[in-house]
């Protein structure tokens, strides 16, 4: 009887450490995978533009197409008093 349940303890240690060192090895890679996605993270922040610099880049090119309009509605009304 001792023999059977020193079987089954050891069994069942075996299986228990087995257990652990799989949660072990799968927290390091959580560790590991945590850190790869904070810099890729880190990374994508940096490679959008932010909305300062877009509205600022904005208001730059509604100014210059502003003044083309404002150029091509001189240039036809030069037109029309030439034509008439």
């Amino acid at each position: 009887m001792n023999m059977i349940i020193a079987g089954l303890l050891s069994a069942i240690s075996f299986i228990l450490k087995v257990i652990w060192d799989g949660l072990r090895e799968l927290q390091k890679a959580d560790v590991e995978l945590t850190g790869q996605i904070g810099r890729v993270r880190l990374m994508m922040s940096d490679s959008y533009i932010k909305k300062e610099d877009f509205d600022r880049m904005a208001n730059a090119l509604f100014a210059k197409l502003d003044k083309i309009e404002n150029k091509l509605d001189g240039k036809a009304d030069k037109i029309k008093r030439n034509d008439t």
